[in-house]
Formats: C-alpha cells, sequence, structure tokens
C-alpha cells in the first residue's frame, strides 16, 4: 500500500476505534428490531423448520397439589401423587416412571413436577412412542445423584435423562434442572488447569444431563438447566426441535460442559437464550442441516461452533445453518468452524450476521488442522468447506490471537468466503493485528477492520476427488 493510501487508512481505522462504542449500540438496534412486533425468527422459508408449531413458553396453570383425583381428570399427573417424596434425597426414580407411563397412554397429558420440591431422580430413559401433545412441565428442581460416587452401578456413565422415540413433545417449565457436575469435573481424568498454566488430562466419561434421541416435532422452552457434568443438552437424530427462552449456565472452567450440541439432527430454532459454560455454546455435530440460531448471549465459553467433523476420517455433513442477533463476551473463540484432516463431506451454506463480540479471543475462525492432541498426522484429504458468510461482525478482541484465522486444507481449499461490515479492535491497546489466512479464497464486500488482504481471489485450480465431497 502507498503511503496515502496507508495513511488513509490508518486515519480510517483510528476513527472506527475511538468511536467503537457505537459497536454495541448498533447490535442493540439490531436487538430491538428483532423484537418489535412484526418481526418473526423463523420468515425465512429456507430455515424455518416445517415444525414444530408456536407454542407460548407460559407455564401450564399449575394444579392442586396431592389431588390425584383432580389431576387426572385433567390429564394433568402430578409426581406427588405417584409417590415422589421431593426432599432431594429420597430416590424419586420410580414415581418419575410410574407418573410418565400413565401419561403416555393418554393423548396432551402433562406430567407435572411442581415448585418448592427438590426430586432426586437416577439415569432414566423415557421411552415413546406415547400418545400426541405430551408435555414434561418441570417447575420444581430436578437433579441427579450428586457426582459419580454416588451413581448407581447398574446405571449408564455417559446420560442422565433421555428422551427416546418420541413424538410431539414438550419439555418446559419455570423449574431447575440441576446437574451437581462439580464432582465429576474434578475426576483426575477430566482437562482441567494444571500447575503454571499447564492443562491436566481428559476427557472421561461422564453423563450428558439431557438427551433427545430418535425424536421429533419437539419444543424445549423456558428452563433453568446448569452444572452439568458434561453436556446439558444433546440432540442425536431428531427433526423439528424449537429451544427458546433457556438458561444455561456452568462455570468457565467446567470441562466438556456444551450448552446446546446436535448432531444428525435437522430443522432446528434455536431463539432468546442465554448460555455460560465452560465449552462450546453450541455445537453443531455432522449430519446436520436447516439451523437457525438468533438472539443467543453466549459467554463465557468457547463460543458457536461447527464441529468438530471428520474424525477418523470419517464423512460428515452440515448445510444451511444461520447464525444472528447473537452476543458473543468473555469467550475462547467466536464463530467458528472446525474439521479434522482425513475426512471428507462438505460444510456448505453458513451465514454469521449481526453478531456483537465482546473480547473474543479468535473471534472468527476457520480451523482445517483441528487435533486434540499433539500426535495428529498430516492427511491429505479434507472436509470441503465453502459458500461462508461473515456479515456484520463488530467489537473487541482478546490479542493474545489474531481476530481473523482461516486455515484451510492445503488440497481442498476453503472456497467463497464473504466478509461483510467486519470491524474488530483489540480488547486492550490500540495496534491492530493482522488476519491469517492459508489457501482460502473469497472477498471483502466492503472495508473490513483489520483489513483482510490475505484471501485469495477467485476459484483454486483444481479440487481433488471432488466426488469425497458430496453429501446426500
Amino acid at each position: 500500500m502507498d503511503s496515502l493510501g496507508g495513511n488513509l487508512f490508518f486515519f480510517i481505522a483510528v476513527i472506527l476505534f475511538i468511536n467503537r462504542g457505537n459497536v454495541e449500540g448498533r447490535y442493540h438496534f439490531h436487538k430491538n428490531q428483532a423484537k418489535s412486533p412484526g418481526y418473526a425468527p423463523s420468515d425465512s422459508p429456507l430455515f424455518a423448520p416445517s415444525y414444530p408449531p408456536p407454542v407460548s413458553s407460559e407455564p401450564i396453570n399449575s394444579p392442586p397439589p396431592n389431588d390425584s383425583e383432580n389431576s387426572t381428570s385433567n390429564c394433568v399427573f402430578d409426581v406427588m401423587s405417584f409417590g415422589a417424596v421431593g426432599d432431594g434425597t429420597a430416590d424419586d426414580t420410580a414415581a418419575f416412571v410410574s407418573a410418565w407411563k400413565t401419561a403416555c397412554a393418554v393423548e396432551s397429558a402433562v406430567i407435572f413436577v411442581p415448585s418448592g420440591y427438590t426430586f432426586m431422580i437416577t439415569s432414566t430413559v423415557f421411552y415413546g412412542p406415547c400418545k400426541p401433545g405430551l408435555v414434561f412441565q418441570v417447575d420444581g428442581v430436578l437433579m441427579p445423584p450428586d457426582g459419580p460416587d454416588c451413581w448407581p452401578k447398574k446405571d449408564s456413565i455417559r446420560q442422565w435423562i433421555v428422551f427416546y422415540r418420541l413424538d410431539d413433545l414438550t419439555f418446559t417449565g419455570i423449574g431447575t434442572i440441576e446437574g451437581n457436575g462439580e464432582k465429576w469435573w474434578d475426576l483426575p481424568c477430566k482437562p482441567h488447569k494444571g500447575p503454571n498454566g499447564s492443562t491436566l488430562p481428559g476427557p472421561c466419561d461422564s453423563p450428558a444431563l439431557i438427551r433427545f434421541f430418535m425424536s421429533s416435532n419437539l419444543v424445549v422452552s423456558g428452563l433453568r438447566i446448569r452444572n452439568s457434568p458434561m453436556f446439558h443438552m444433546k440432540f442425536d437424530g431428531c427433526e423439528g426441535v424449537l429451544i427458546e427462552k433457556l438458561s444455561i449456565s456452568s462455570p468457565k472452567f467446567s470441562p466438556n460442559t456444551d450448552g446446546i450440541h446436535i448432531e444428525n439432527t435437522k430443522s432446528v430454532a434455536i431463539y432468546d437464550s442465554v448460555i455460560a459454560n465452560g465449552d462450546d455454546c453450541i455445537s453443531i455435530g455432522p449430519g446436520c442441516a436447516d439451523v437457525k440460531i438468533d438472539g443467543v448471549t453466549c459467554g463465557p465459553s468457547h463460543g458457536i461452533s461447527i464441529g468438530s467433523l471428520g474424525v477418523h476420517n470419517s464423512q460428515a455433513c452440515v448445510s444451511n445453518i444461520t447464525v444472528t442477533n447473537a452476543l458473543i463476551k468473555n469467550s475462547d473463540n467466536g464463530v467458528r468452524i472446525k474439521t479434522w484432516q482425513g475426512g471428507a463431506g462438505s460444510v456448505t451454506g453458513i451465514s454469521f450476521e449481526n453478531i456483537q463480540m465482546n473480547n473474543v479471543r479468535n473471534v472468527v475462525i476457520i480451523d482445517q488442522y483441528y487435533c486434540a492432541s499433539k500426535a495428529c498426522l498430516n492427511q491429505t484429504s479434507a472436509v470441503y468447506v465453502r459458500d461462508i458468510s461473515f456479515k456484520n461482525i463488530k467489537g473487541t478482541y482478546d490479542v493474545r490471537s489474531p481476530p481473523i484465522h482461516f486455515a484451510c486444507s492445503d488440497s481442498v481449499a476453503c472456497t467463497n468466503i464473504t466478509m461483510s461490515e467486519v470491524e474488530l479492535f483489540p480488547e486492550d491497546g490500540v495496534l491492530l493485528d493482522d488476519p491469517f489466512c492459508w489457501n482460502a479464497y473469497g472477498v471483502q464486500e466492503t472495508l473490513t477492520i483489520p483489513p483482510i488482504d490475505c484471501l485469495l481471489e477467485g476459484e483454486p485450480e483444481a479440487i481433488v476427488e471432488r466426488i469425497n465431497f458430496e453429501c446426500s
């Protein structure tokens, strides 16, 4: 860049840096606009799940406690009527299973967990199919046994509550799902901070708190979910999922505590939720398509991640993902795509738009050299990353890492990356860090701060073995 151009760019950057406080104001404008009466998060025909239909997030009217006859006649089944104690010590598993079996056979039934009580249940699978319209309403506190020493030996150590083969289920309430995760996080095999900034070994088996498996037409709303031993909420093999108005929280250094994880799941909407945890705020695994995330606040966390994908030379297919109107703060990553070397398949049609970053390390990152250890070998094949858009991404970054990092495979370039209205400034200091690019093709549609001059123009000359990238 010549002297005149360099001085002009420096002047523009300084003015924008001084006024960077306006970035948050612009973010709130987008949020307020999103909450206006005419706004509907799912108004895009491409990403709107075909089901479930919108439902009110207000809790269902609570039945009189311990009134079995009244509850049954109104298709509301209070777990207290089935023998639950709710003192936080007694094992209430049998009462919950009995209430589930009874309600499962009744159309539009409600399993009711009343407020003012704490219910402890062991690892349980709530099986379907059930009659349509089943509601599981938690207004009290629901929790697992307190740590691995109290976990029944006969129970699965990898999951706590599982909803299996269900259609048209609503999991809601104003209560709390308490994971009692602290004793799991402190296991010697868990990755956690060691002396002098080192990381001690991990991971090891711990239960995911809530899992939805092979189910459809699901609504999860209103609950407070916290301190999971591992993933807070996991969806696997599902279709048609609406998640809204959740509060998910665990400490910053709790290992492997992803907030919401989805894999092999399609037609998903995640709206208006607040997530703070020790791993990915939301993680999107292989086999996911048509996912809309809007109005989510993350942090502290590891950000919103697609991946990791392609582990052990597997094929991974992810498509049509949008993240809009998000706030990510005090996090190790912002928005990220991560793949292992040696994988196949593709990540395509990804859009990140209207996202405010506050003190985030690795704000925008594509990493095709993801490795959970230092023993990964270089491999030729890779998951093909293409058609990725970053628009109106603004805020501040942690200066320990460049704010923008595109590390694409040597043999399979990332293509059609679009950058627009990206303005990122250091949280501390005034010097802008240069972005990093490797074999990444794309374009800046507007002036970007810092400028991304390392993006390659056009398309690579050839992409080898294109058949490896086909996804059905």
